[in-house]
């Protein structure tokens, strides 16, 4: 079995976003993202691999392979196109609030946004209500 090269680590989340961010605007809403899912959640954010700041954790195994691992809840990344919200799990009802949330692309499983404000904050937190929930009833909570 391939093991995940994806793991959390002790980087510092702050450090990251004012190094990573390539704009004012995208570190401002990186921070404004942080402190909206850590709030939000309760969890710690934590650096998971190079680029992923992740909330929460749970442990999944492939139905399709062997493969397994521990993964975060949601998370984010103020990647060098757009920020990746991780947010998404295709959960019941979740298509019916991207279709309030605002100006968004979507990728297989996260969404990209531009800036912050080009969303609605309100229905960010309850597409990050329903996939914490739907991924803790599904692999239980660590």
């Amino acid at each position: 079995m391939a093991e995940l090269k994806t793991k959390q680590t002790m980087a510092d989340v702050s450090e990251f976003i004012n190094k990573f961010a390539d704009s004012e605007q995208k570190r401002a809403d990186s921070f404004e993202i942080l402190n909206l899912m850590q709030d939000f959640t309760g969890y710690e954010p934590k650096m998971w691999g190079d680029s992923i700041i992740g909330f929460g954790s749970y442990h999944y195994k492939s139905e399709r392979s062997t493969q397994e691992g521990d993964w975060p809840l949601i998370g984010f990344s103020p990647r060098k196109a757009a920020i990746s919200l991780y947010v998404y799990s295709g959960c019941a009802g979740q298509e019916a609030l991207l279709n309030e949330l605002g100006k968004f692309k979507m990728g297989k499983s996260c969404i990209y946004i531009k800036k912050l404000s080009d969303i609605n904050q309100d229905i960010l937190k309850q597409i990050i209500k329903s996939t914490i929930d739907f991924l803790q009833e599904k692999w239980g909570r660590i």
